[in-house]
């Protein structure tokens, strides 16, 4: 799992260093449609970091907000013993 993520971070930050290389060469080339490309590149350099904390600050509250496969089955058990039903569900 550690080198899976070294390969992911490092191929992030090779993908953040093509964005600010390709914003470098679009400013500087003098083309008809570099206007155009030159924003796309801007933009996506600072979309693209945003997306991608987005992500993980909401898989990590995800992966923690679950709780344990035995934690789950550990409460199930708890309330069968004690006998207790849900106090909404015999509305009639």
């Amino acid at each position: 799992m550690e080198k899976i993520r070294r390969i992911l971070a490092a191929c992030g930050a090779v993908l953040l260093l093509a964005m600010y290389g390709s914003t470098l060469f679009f400013a500087i080339t003098d083309h008809s449609q570099t206007m155009g490309l030159l924003k796309a590149s801007i933009a996506c350099t600072f979309i693209i970091p945003v997306l991608l904390y987005a992500y993980t600050l909401v898989y990590r509250n995800i992966r923690n907000s679950r709780p344990a496969s035995g934690e789950e089955s550990a409460c199930e058990d708890m309330t069968d013993l004690a006998g207790e039903e849900d106090p909404g569900s015999d509305q009639t």
